[in-house]
């Protein structure tokens, strides 16, 4: 805060005492979020003078109102316009990396200038050009006002805001502080209100210079020997800079600084500037009320990691004497990387990733050792389902501290058989389950020992579903196409054969089969039919085809194609040898469409997986296919075109594929699903009794997943069009699956 670093007891700063004018700049962009600068000569070598300050001003969501005069250097005034003439995500800076920010605002060169542009394209500096109405002469003021959200100071100074006025001379710099005498307040209101007046364009005092007539300094043009600062070159700059920091009370003002953003890059935040959500921030108060235990329903694509890194957050702010401590269990690996890369972005360090793939007990061991010595130790534990059921971790788990807070992420997992055999012996207090699908379908026991686990019922601790997400712009809107696909001749023989097999077991006043081994072989063998079903390839390959005719490109799509059903430990899923055999026939089908197109796979095996995303991302690889990698939790907002030949009955699965679709992207307004619904053609066919119910049952639990991706589209009505031949022939309603699975 303002208030906090050391201000000289007179309020004045003096080149050559103790309080150098330009250790008050430094100082006061470390600490503010708004700066009003009312300027004369104005160079954007003074950022990079405070490059180090400026850089932790704007990572504070800083932002700068300028009011100059009219005389600006070539570079300054092409860069000014420049930013005022694009867009703001036409340019790659990010605020949350401050390295990287503080870097260019460092460099004085081309890049420097682009940043510049950048800061004016999305208003961080906002300037406006003056001077003298009817007379001659310029704008020389030398002042301004430092915010940080709380406090403000107003200063004055006899040095102009550049590199010269900040390094070379002589100067003096008076402030005036918002928490200290009734006068200064009313300095600082009257100023606010002088201020106002002229960037509003609303003082009868002084005329606003539009930038394309801003005069551009020419050497020895003008008597003010200032204006020759504003020719600085590079490597001019650069030199100064580099004399200055033999100067003892420059170094002290730089070490300073250094020290301050070192403190506060190591200091856990929130990673975006503008805070947590509303949504999210009552997601934390909700927990607490529920004595911080609690599920966390949260559609797919709704910050499902944030909202629960920003618990963590908010108890470690209530008492910073106690370091952060949390247990993160997940479902693979790949989850492993995603929730180290968000918790660094947290600026939470000691991340151990605990998983088959990695050698964590020693670092796990030496955290133990130091807290069971009563040493205060962060840690960060993100470990794989898989292995946490393992006496190996269990041995450590149960030596860690009780008030750890304990997150599981696609929460319902929590149920599975051996995970439920530990969760009795588990001694953590404070814990968050977090599921976009919470209910185990079909396993009513395990949904109750996960509810009782985290002490919470429907409608649950926290619940941000899908429709609202969609409605609030969370996730994007998207249009449905279901496309009916039918079975080859010996597809469908085989089929009806397995059916038929199938019929002693059904009990038909259940509406359900009857359990036993005989029965899952036979379930199996007739669900590999369905999904690899031969015509969806065909399918596929037109619906590409009419979208690359129809637009040029097929980029940001990405394929699920079918998957095989070898049961394998979910850490570490890969493809066997008839999934790579599938995924490298789509994979060939799709590229065949037209020479322009490149598609790429994503599957267990793939190597530089971020670099393959970025290139996705980048519209450089147009298509990816995949079959289960897509379902763990990447973030893929930029895909737009989505086709699931993969005819999964698992709602939990298809409505995760869902969300990865529709993530938000700045350049993305509307996600399109196609979706491939096999159903046996038994046309023609006469079917006893018997025989069509048990169909009935089946197509039904097919069209369950239609009715989740339909009733939330745009289009519904088309869905509904398509579907309504297949609907009559088997006596069902799609309204009333809709109305089933939603009241489950």
């Amino acid at each position: 805060m303002l208030n906090d670093f050391a201000l000289p007891p007179s309020g004045e700063y003096r080149s050559g005492s103790d309080y150098e004018p330009v250790a008050f700049y430094m100082d006061a962009l470390l600490e503010s979020k708004r700066l009003d600068l009312l300027l004369g000569y104005f160079s954007s070598s003074a950022i990079s003078v405070l490059s180090i300050g400026f850089a932790k001003f704007l990572s504070n969501d800083g932002r700068v109102r300028m009011v100059i005069n009219h005389i600006l250097s070539q570079q300054d005034k092409e860069a000014v316009l420049t930013g005022l003439n694009t867009h703001e995500r036409d340019y790659q800076f990010t605020l949350n990396d401050f390295i990287g920010l503080k870097n260019n605002l460092d460099a004085y060169g081309r890049h420097f200038f682009e940043c510049l542009a950048w800061l004016i394209a999305s208003k961080r500096i906002e300037i406006v050009a003056v001077r003298p109405k009817g007379d001659r002469g310029i704008s020389h003021y030398k002042s301004g006002v430092f915010y940080d959200g709380q406090n403000e100071i107003k200063f004055q100074s006899s040095c102009n805001f550049t590199a010269s006025g900040l390094l070379e001379n002589l100067e003096e710099l008076f402030v005036k502080c918002s928490w200290k005498t009734r006068s200064d307040q009313e300095a600082i209101r009257e100023y606010h209100n002088y201020f106002d007046q002229i960037f509003n364009q609303k003082a009868d005092f002084v005329e606003h210079i539009p930038f394309e007539a801003i005069e551009v300094v020419i050497q020895n043009e003008f008597g003010d020997r200032n204006l020759n600062e504003l020719l600085v070159q590079e490597e001019q700059l650069i030199k100064k800079k580099a004399q200055q920091s033999y100067k003892p009370y420059y170094q002290k003002v730089l070490d300073r600084a250094q020290e301050h953003v070192e403190a506060y890059l190591k200091e856990p935040k929130f990673p975006h500037p503008n805070g947590p959500r509303d949504y999210q921030t009552l997601a934390y108060q909700r927990w607490v009320e529920n004595d911080r235990h609690g599920i966390f329903a949260m559609a797919t694509g709704t910050g499902k990691t944030i909202t629960a890194l920003n618990c963590v957050l908010a108890e470690y702010q209530q008492n910073q004497d106690k370091p952060y401590q949390m247990v993160v269990l997940v479902p693979t690996i790949s989850l492993v990387e995603q929730w180290e890369k968000e918790a660094r972005s947290f600026n939470f360090s000691n991340i151990i990733k605990v998983s088959s793939k990695t050698d964590w007990e020693h670092d796990l061991a030496g955290v133990l050792t130091f807290i069971k010595f009563g040493g205060a130790k962060a840690f960060v534990v993100i470990c794989t389902y898989a292995t946490f059921y393992r006496e190996k971790f269990q041995h450590h788990f149960r030596k860690l501290p009780t008030d750890t807070i304990f997150i599981a992420d696609e929460g319902h997992n929590i149920a599975s058989a051996k995970v439920l055999e530990v969760l009795p012996s588990v001694h953590l207090q404070k814990r968050i389950g977090l599921s976009a699908t919470p209910k185990r379908i079909y396993d009513p026991s395990g949904t109750a020992a996960m509810e009782t686990f985290f002490r919470d019922t429907e409608p649950y601790t926290y619940s941000f579903p899908m429709e609202r997400a969609i409605e609030e712009g969370v996730l994007c809107k998207y249009k449905y196409f279901p496309h009916l696909v039918t079975l080859t001749p010996s597809e469908l023989e085989e089929y009806v054969r397995i059916s038929k097999k199938l019929m002693k077991f059904f009990d038909f006043k259940a509406g359900r089969f009857k359990e036993s081994d005989a029965v899952e072989k036979l379930l199996l063998a007739r669900k590999r039919i369905v999904q690899k079903a031969a015509n969806k390839l065909d399918i596929t390959q037109e619906i590409l085809r009419q979208h690359f005719e129809e637009h040029g490109n097929l980029k940001f799509t990405f394929v699920y194609v079918p998957e095989g059903f070898s049961v394998q430990d979910q850490e570490s899923w890969t493809e066997d040898e008839e999934d790579l055999r599938l995924i490298n026939q789509y994979t060939q089908a799709i590229g065949g469409i037209h020479p322009k197109i490149i598609v790429n796979q994503f599957t267990g095996a793939t190597k530089d997986r971020d670099l393959i995303m970025k290139q996705f991302q980048q519209g450089e690889i147009h298509v990816l296919a995949s079959m289960k990698c897509l379902d763990e939790g990447i973030d893929i907002p930029r895909a737009e075109l989505a086709i699931f030949c993969s005819s999964t009955g698992n709602p939990r699965q298809f409505i995760q594929r869902r969300g990865r679709v529709l993530r938000k992207h700045p350049d993305k307004h509307l996600a399109v699903i196609h979706d491939l619904v096999v159903v046996p053609d038994f046309y023609g066919t006469d079917l006893d009794e018997d025989t069509f119910k048990m169909e009935q049952k089946l197509v039904q639990r097919e069209l369950e997943r239609v009715a989740y991706f339909a009733f939330m589209s745009i289009n519904r009505y088309h869905t509904l069009e398509i579907l309504e031949e297949i609907c009559q022939h088997y006596d069902l309603n799609l309204h009333t699956i809709h109305q089933n699975l939603i009241s489950v």
